[in-house]
C-alpha cells in the first residue's frame, strides 16, 4: 500500500490512521515541516519508520541531527538539481536506506536529557575502580552506520572525561553532517568531540568523527599518531569505510585496539578488524539484534567469530570503559 500526502498535515492524518513499512518526509514541506511533523509524532505515541530527505547546507544539517534526534531512522542528501534526482546513483541510494528503514526497528521516541546522561554516568563511575587498573597503551574506534547518530548519543556522553584512550569513529555520513553530528555530541559529552581534521594528532580525551564523504586513517611516525584522510572511491558501498580506520592500526604503537561495531546496515567493520587481527591484540565489542536499529555490521562481525561481546546498547559505553581504562 502506498500513500502520498501533498503536505505535512496531510501526511499526519495519513500516519494516524495507518502503520506503513516506511515514512520518507523532506525537511521541507508545506503546511507543517519535517520536524514539527516528527514532534506530533512523538506527541500522539505513533511509530513510525521515517527516513528524512535533507539539504547539505550548514542548517539543514543541524535539522538533520534534530530529526534523528526526534524518531527518524536516516537520511539521504537530497540534490539541489531534478537532473540530479533523476541520476541513477541516487535512485539506488534512496532505495537502499529506504530498505534499510523499512526493514528497521522504529525509534524509541523518548527525547535524550541531561538527566538520563548524569544517570548513565553515575553507572560508570561504579566501574572505575576496574577500569583504573587496565594497562598498556589502547584506543578505542568505534564504527556505526543507520541508527548511528541517535545510537552514540547512549554511548559517547556517557563516557567519563578521565578515559584514558583516544575515540576514533567513523559513522557513514555524507559531506556536510559530520560537523553538525559532533558538535551535537560535544554538546552532551564530558570528552571532547570534533570532526577530524587532517594531519593532527590524536590525544587522549577526544573523540575524533570521520570527516563525512572521506576515508580515515590513522598515521602512525616517530611515536605519534595522527589522522589522515584518504582520498579512494568507497568501499562496502560506503565513505567513510571503518575497514580503511581499522586496517590502519595495524601498523599503530597501540598495544590494544578496543573495537566497537554498533547499527547499521552492511558489513562496514568486519572485513577491516580481521585485517587487524592478524597484527595487533583487538578487544572487539558488538551491539546486540535488539537494540540495533538494523542488525547488518554488527551481524556480520559477530556471524564472523570475530566479536568478544555482544552487548545491549545500553551496555556499551561501560564495556568500552572497562577494556579502555580510566587515569
Amino acid at each position: 500500500m502506498e500513500d502520498r500526502a501533498s503536505d505535512g498535515l496531510e501526511a499526519l492524518e495519513y500516519l494516524k490512521k495507518q502503520m506503513y513499512d516506511a515514512v520518507v518526509l523532506d525537511v521541507n514541506m508545506p503546511r507543517m515541516d519535517g520536524i514539527t511533523l516528527l514532534k506530533e509524532l512523538r506527541k500522539a505515541g505513533i511509530h513510525a519508520r521515517v527516513m528524512m530527505l535533507s539539504t547539505d547546507t550548514t542548517d539543514g544539517a543541524k535539522v538533520t541531527m534534530d530529526a534523528l534526534e526526534l524518531g527518524a531512522l536516516d537520511f539521504i542528501h537530497k540534490p539541489s538539481t531534478a537532473a540530479e534526482c533523476r541520476a541513477g546513483s541516487f535512485s539506488k541510494e534512496m532505495l537502499d536506506t529506504l530498505y534499510a528503514v523499512s526493514e528497521s526497528r522504529a525509534a524509541d521516541t523518548k527525547a535524550f536529557s541531561i538527566q538520563d546522561i548524569q544517570a548513565e554516568r553515575k553507572v560508570a563511575d561504579i566501574v572505575s575502580h576496574s577500569a583504573s587498573k587496565v594497562t598498556g597503551n589502547r584506543i578505542v574506534a568505534i564504527a556505526s552506520s543507520t541508527g548511528g547518530p541517535r545510537a552514540l548519543q547512549s554511548v559517547i556522553p556517557h563516557l567519563p572525561k578521565n578515559l584514558k584512550t583516544p575515540v576514533v569513529l567513523v559513522q557513514h555520513m555524507p559531506v556536510g553532517f559530520t560537523a553538525s553530528l559532533a558538535e551535537r555530541l560535544n554538546s552532551l559529552s564530558e570528552l571532547s568531540v570534533k570532526e577530524a581534521e587532517d594531519g593532527e594528532e590524536i590525544r587522549a580525551g577526544y573523540v575524533y568523527i570521520a570527516r563525512g564523504g572521506t576515508h580515515m586513517e590513522i598515521l602512525t611516525r616517530n611515536g605519534k599518531h595522527t589522522i589522515r584522510f584518504k582520498e579512494a572511491p568507497p568501499r562496502e558501498g560506503v565513505k567513510p569505510c571503518a575497514n580503511y580506520m581499522y586496517e590502519s592500526l595495524a601498523d599503530s604503537d597501540y598495544d590494544e585496539i578496543v573495537c566497537v561495531v554498533m547499527t547499521g546496515m552492511g558489513a562496514d567493520g568486519t572485513e577491516g578488524i580481521r585485517n587487524l587481527k592478524k597484527k595487533k591484540k583487538v578487544h572487539v565489542i558488538a551491539q546486540d539484534a535488539d537494540t540495533s536499529t538494523v542488525y547488518g555490521m554488527p551481524k556480520a562481525v559477530a556471524s564472523s567469530g570475530l566479536t568478544d561481546q555482544v552487548v545491549p546498547l545500553s551496555g556499551i559505553a561501560t564495556e568500552i570503559v572497562l577494556n579502555a581504562g580510566v587515569t
